[in-house]
């Protein structure tokens, strides 16, 4: 668990980096734009915020399982509530659901 734990961690670090780092970022600063910059700057600002989104998304993750790990509810599937199996999290650290449950719960969303 301190593996985990410590990649956990760096994780969080990593993912705080990245966002900071993202937020700061600015596409063509010129204030006289044509339309093609302006369509070009409106597709990146939407790639951005994309791409932004799906990172806030795993930091919230990793910080749910840290949480986890502290209140000693880590490695357990929380829809069917057995372990989930230490394969699976080393791979995936912040997995929630075991893969059978994670399958379920992705084709639910379709």
């Amino acid at each position: 668990m301190k593996d985990i734990k410590h990649i956990l961690l760096e994780r969080k670090r990593d993912l705080e980096e990245e966002l900071n780092e993202m937020r700061q970022e600015r596409f063509l600063d010129d204030p006289i734009q044509d339309q093609g910059d302006q369509a070009l700057s409106a597709t990146m600002e939407n790639l951005k915020t994309s791409f932004q989104d799906s990172k806030l998304q795993e930091y919230h993750r990793v910080v749910q399982a840290l949480e986890m790990l502290s209140e000693g509810t880590y490695g357990i599937c929380m829809d069917c509530e057995n372990k989930i199996p230490e394969k699976r999290l080393t791979m995936f650290p912040n997995a929630t659901r075991c893969l059978a449950c994670q399958e379920l719960f992705e084709e639910s969303r379709f």
